[in-house]
């Protein structure tokens, strides 16, 4: 057992950790390109059933949430996680249906950001939005890497999809609260898959029992939710919180290089320079919101 205080870190276990989190943000990221795979046979919608229904059932028969003691506050908590689920999920996969996921992910990481920003309440940290803004206009001076104009309707999806990210932000930090472990989780992704099958099966009908797209269907849910989950969990014990909101904002980076190599979307060079200014954006603002709350924790007293 580590005799290290409770919230020390040390090299031997930050490494591992940096890897941790990098390994999760790809693997989402992976998850998504397989999930595009499925929208020729199922559609986005089909493909949202399946990432969100697959995922319920494996976090149900791992975590077991007892809810029979549940009070009505954390049913309304995990049922309002889980619409959040179900549109931020929707609304991507429509999204990376329209344009390349690196694009994609880069404008829906505008949700968390402006959220980042409105929380610290700080107007200097509105500069950080508004370069994430002048990153994400410039994607369109770049179009879709192939020649041709972004489709506005899927900047839009990816606009949508971060504004629920941001909720989902927001109500996890309160499910977590509220529930142990990762009950509230199991829980609001059984909400979110119930929310998305009517549509799902609307759009691909039995389709979706297809062994192969069933098959497909869990490798999304495994690489989007299981892996990623249990990654972050672990290397949040061991990580400071500056450095793990750091780490996350590679995330529009990591998506815009897994769809080269995995989907051949290769980004022109006004969009890859867009993508590195909503990175960077990100990042100074995790910083900057950090240095607040340590100068508010540890003011800096002159000549001491």
């Amino acid at each position: 057992m580590s005799t290290a205080p409770a919230g020390a870190t040390t090299a031997s276990s930050t490494l591992p950790a940096v890897g941790m989190v990098i390994g999760a943000a790809a693997s989402v990221q992976v998850g998504a390109a397989v999930a595009s795979r499925l929208f020729d046979p199922v559609g986005a919608t089909g493909a949202t059933a399946l990432r969100l229904g697959l995922a319920a059932v494996v976090l149900v028969l791992v975590v077991r949430p007892r809810v029979r003691t549940w009070s009505r506050r954390q049913w309304l908590l995990s049922a309002g996680f889980g619409v959040s689920l179900a549109a931020m999920n929707s609304a991507f996969y429509l999204a990376i249906d329209r344009i390349p996921l690196g694009v994609a992910v880069t404008c829906e990481f505008l949700g968390p950001l402006v959220l980042s920003a409105v929380l610290t309440r700080r107007a200097r940290d509105l500069v950080w939005v508004v370069l994430a803004l002048v990153g994400v206009a410039t994607l369109g001076l770049g179009g879709d890497g192939a020649g041709g104009d972004l489709d506005l309707a899927g900047v839009a999806l990816a606009l949508v999809a971060g504004a629920f990210w941001a909720a989902y932000v927001l109500l996890s930090a309160r499910v977590g609260a509220a529930l142990p472990g990762q009950s509230g989780l199991a829980v609001a992704s059984v909400v979110a898959g119930v929310l998305v099958l009517p549509a799902g099966l609307a759009g691909a009908g039995t389709d979706l029992l297809h062994p192969a797209v069933l098959g497909l269907g869990l490798v999304v849910a495994l690489a989007s939710s299981v892996v990623p989950y249990s990654l972050e969990l672990v290397a949040l014990r061991r990580l400071p919180a500056r450095t793990f909101g750091v780490l996350l904002s590679l995330e529009p980076g990591i998506a815009a290089l897994v769809g080269l190599l995995a989907l051949g979307q290769a980004l022109p060079l006004t969009s890859v320079v867009a993508i590195a200014v909503v990175v960077a954006a990100s990042a100074g603002s995790t910083l900057s919101a950090r240095r607040e709350r340590d100068l508010a924790t540890h003011p800096h007293v002159p000549g001491g």
